[in-house]
């Protein structure tokens, strides 16, 4: 994740604290030192709905062979011991689970903070308000534009409108929300108006997802944006990051999948605040970049240990047969070892970076699924040769 609130104005949110530590860049398994990673649970399979995007391929039935309660509160405990910071509630749809809350509060009871990524149209007032008193530090709730957009890419009419309600529910009992937006060539020219409604639903927190390839998003890759188009991107929403501090509004905002645009961005202070600038690029050396394998890490239903919710084809090993704990400080497996060094492996583009110490390579799924190989160079990185050159 980039901080775009954080790089532009300095403030300070919880998540800033996991990425912009000192020392955290240094740290091979965890977010810093003492502390596992932050941990994305896809706890089921099953959605209610169909997007077109999705990584896990969901679809609304149940799937066999899923981590029971007991075995989801014993794989919470292991967490808890190795001080994993946070856990990540995903799916699927997490709560089509009936057990979501109370594992989601054995989280909270074992330390870890619990949030959750929701396509929000089950939350009701009811389940806002359980959110709140059990302590979920923040939900995340996926918008793909406005209302026919969402529910074209959502695969169900009245999609929007839910996951609205949702919203509107969660902020009317207290409840931190944001949202969470996946950008392409479909939705980017609806940015504008997913900015008036984070204002106009009094949304905390919103974070704009470059695509991944894969899950059915793998089908997407012609969609997503032109390089060119990811800078403009990037420069509206800087803009509006700074429209909103302006006139006093607090958002945090962040953009996910993508360290170009902390480069992208730096590179601009550069030329227009220098001393900001400065700053800046000393956040991006603590932070060092991407870090799946690393500070990040993916347990899919069934159990198994992913480097992130992306690359769930490498399969590092299973909560059912060895500790989470146990499989993350494994360096057995050449993908994850890889991840936690990797510079030496990396090719083309990326291995000859200048900004390779700030970037750490971007996005190994994406590479993968355009090139077939882990260590190429990732297509959306849309710096030009000139801004990479040494």
């Amino acid at each position: 994740m980039v901080s775009i609130t954080k790089f532009l104005i300095g403030t300070n949110h919880f998540g800033d604290s996991l990425r912009y530590r000192h020392g955290a860049k240094k740290t091979v398994n965890g977010t810093n030192e003492g502390h596992g990673p932050v941990v994305a649970w896809n706890m089921t399979r099953s959605c209610n709905l169909k997007c077109i995007h999705c990584y896990m391929d969901s679809d609304c039935k149940r799937y066999e062979g899923e981590l029971t309660y007991e075995e989801g509160k014993k794989f919470i405990e292991d967490l808890g011991s190795f001080k994993v910071p946070v856990l990540l509630f995903s799916g699927g749809e997490p709560l089509v689970r009936e057990d979501f809350f109370k594992l989601a509060k054995h989280a909270i009871d074992c330390n870890i903070r619990s949030t959750i990524s929701t396509n929000g149209t089950l939350i009701n007032r009811k389940t806002a308000e359980e959110f709140k008193k059990i302590g979920v530090g923040y939900v995340g709730i996926s918008l793909d534009g406005l209302k026919d957009t969402n529910d074209q890419f959502r695969g169900q009419k009245g999609a929007f409108d839910a996951a609205v309600k949702g919203i509107e529910n969660c902020v009317a009992v207290g409840q931190r929300v944001g949202l969470r937006f996946t950008i392409n060539r479909h939705n980017y020219k609806e940015l504008g108006d997913i900015f008036n409604l984070i204002e106009d639903l009094h949304i905390n927190r919103v974070c704009f997802y470059h695509l991944v390839y894969c899950g059915r998003g793998n089908q997407m890759m012609e969609e997503d944006l032109s390089h060119q188009q990811s800078r403009e991107v990037l420069d509206f929403i800087i803009e509006k990051t700074l429209d909103f501090h302006r006139r006093g509004l607090d958002k945090e905002i962040l953009t996910v999948d993508n360290h170009a645009d902390a480069v992208y961005l730096y590179m601009k202070l550069r030329e227009i605040d220098p001393e900001r600038a400065r700053e800046v690029y000393q956040l991006m050396q603590t932070n060092g970049g991407n870090r799946s394998g690393i500070a990040f890490a993916n347990v899919d239903s069934m159990g198994n240990v992913h480097p992130d919710q992306f690359t769930q084809n490498h399969i590092i090993g299973n909560v059912r047969e060895k500790s989470f704990s146990e499989i993350w400080r494994d360096t057995s497996h050449p993908i994850l070892a890889g991840l936690k060094n990797r510079k030496d492996l990396l090719k083309g583009r990326c291995s000859t970076c200048r900004w390779l110490k700030v970037c750490n390579g971007n996005f190994r799924a994406r590479a993968e699924a355009a090139t077939g190989d882990f260590w190429e160079s990732d297509p959306a990185c849309y710096l030009t040769e000139e801004e990479i050159a040494i």
